[in-house]
């Protein structure tokens, strides 16, 4: 025992990291990770009382206990049983496409990086690119709801701008948790989405085991009360107006909340904007019938280093206003009181109504529609027909860039010229010869306001596929 032994430098340098890794992993890192986690847990307790709806306990939980519980849900191990025994593979391996799958779905929620860089982040994006206004908020109707309930902001879908801009104009409320399509699974961008408590999804998925495991994470959020963000529409709009809302996601929420249990209550959400980022993609991919485009993120970065390059030399100029408005909550457990069966259907129409009705209007959009409407117009007939529909449309969110329909005709007009939408020729402004598609495409974001809905209602009531 007491004889000496001689290695080699090389074994005993080796002898020696492996003690040292097995100390820090053994006695080390759980004493940092704990001290660090106890002041995190501080953190956003001090934080949970600055904001009106708190950061839910599940929302906090570790990625991979979340992962755990999810997989081992009994619903999903049914339906891991299931498609062993269709696919008639070992259960074993089905078990490791449903861990596939929740890997996926589940999200890394960081409070650090949601309030300290996301916030920030949106705030900067959103005022840099647009005037951002609030164009309607009953604060009353948001603090009468229940403090239990689970938050469900539904939204209109026109730009990937529309995460930044809810964001940031609901950072006081709570932290939000959106679902996200492919686009966002592209690096560097799917780390931070993740990091922010979104969600991904698979838009197109025909695996009912992939859909079980998603449904059955939505239960469990919608259970836990996190307060959520969703787009009933399912995709961008290509067309720039409202389209039919998509049920899946709706589903999961409504199956997940339990009639006895914690309600879930909806706000309806409305954005609009002057300029929409996207709009000469979306519109081409409404021209060609095919919606399928990626984000890569090499085109991105040089769009933004070219706007921030035009920012630094003084000829950036803001794409105009972005406003967004928030319609009348609707609970979920009221919606179901005189109604027997599935609500999903009726719940998703009267969601997309309530949307619709308090989309903000905005200089360009009004311009646009009204040239659509009647053709090349002077300024005087612009400012005519624009208290026209001032007066068709009181209840309608119409913003007023200085309280003023002649400067918003300006703002308006000035827009759609720099862009060869519309140009001027003895004194009257019309249709140019080029992106035509673009006039439609922001006439269609409130043409629906213009006969009270009625045509959209009438779309929505319509058999799906008709």
């Amino acid at each position: 025992m007491t004889e000496t032994v001689e290695l080699p430098l090389w074994l005993f340098v080796l002898i020696v990291l492996f003690a040292a890794v097995t100390f820090a992993s053994h006695f080390l890192f759980p004493s940092v990770r704990w001290f660090f986690r106890r002041r995190l847990e501080r953190a956003v307790t001090r934080l949970n009382t600055r904001l009106a709806r708190p950061i839910q306990p599940f929302k906090l939980a570790r990625r991979h206990d979340m992962i755990q519980r999810l997989i081992y849900d009994p619903e999903v191990a049914r339906a891991v049983q299931e498609r062993a025994r269709e696919e008639s593979i070992p259960e074993a391996v089905a078990f490791e496409q449903a861990r596939r799958y929740a890997r996926e779905i589940v999200p890394g929620f960081s409070a650090f990086t949601y309030f300290s860089f996301a916030i920030r982040l949106a705030r900067f994006l959103s005022n840099s690119f647009y005037r951002v206004r609030l164009g309607h908020l009953n604060p009353e109707a948001l603090k009468q709801i229940d403090p239990e309930a689970t938050v469900v902001f539904v939204m209109n879908h026109r730009s990937n701008m529309d995460y930044v801009l809810v964001t940031y104009l609901a950072a006081d409320q709570s932290a939000l948790s959106y679902a996200v399509g492919e686009w966002a699974r592209v690096w560097p961008l799917s780390g931070l989405i993740r990091a922010m408590g979104a969600y991904f999804i698979r838009r197109r998925s025909r695996s009912d085991l992939y859909r079980k495991v998603l449904a059955t994470y939505v239960r469990h959020a919608t259970e836990a009360g996190v307060t959520q963000a969703m787009f009933p529409e399912g995709g961008l709009s290509l067309t720039g107006g409202l389209g039919r809302p998509k049920l899946g996601l709706l589903k999961y929420i409504v199956d997940g909340a339990d009639p006895s249990g914690r309600d879930v209550v909806f706000v309806p959400v409305s954005l609009n904007y002057d300029r929409v980022l996207e709009d000469t993609i979306l519109t081409a991919a409404a021209n060609s019938g095919e919606r399928r485009f990626r984000a890569r993120i090499g085109v991105i970065t040089m769009w933004s280093l070219k706007q921030f390059w035009r920012k630094i030399t003084g000829r950036f100029h803001r794409f105009g206003y972005a406003a967004v408005s928030f319609g009348a909550p609707l609970s979920l457990t009221e919606f179901r009181r005189d109604r027997e069966g599935d609500v999903t259907v009726p719940l998703a129409r009267e969601l997309m109504l309530r949307i619709g009705s308090v989309v903000p209007v905005l200089p360009v959009p009004m311009v646009a529609w009204l040239i659509r409407q009647h053709g090349p117009m002077t300024r005087s007939a612009l400012a005519s027909a624009f208290d026209d529909v001032l007066a068709g449309l009181p209840n309608a969110q119409i913003h007023l860039p200085r309280d003023d329909r002649f400067y918003a005709i300006e703002v308006g007009l000035r827009q759609l010229i720099d862009r060869r939408v519309l140009v001027e020729k003895d004194g009257r402004f019309g249709p140019g010869t080029e992106r035509q598609e673009l006039l439609g495409y922001y006439a269609a974001s409130i043409e629906h306001l213009m006969d009270g809905s009625a045509a959209y209602a009438k779309e929505l009531s319509a058999p799906a596929g008709s």
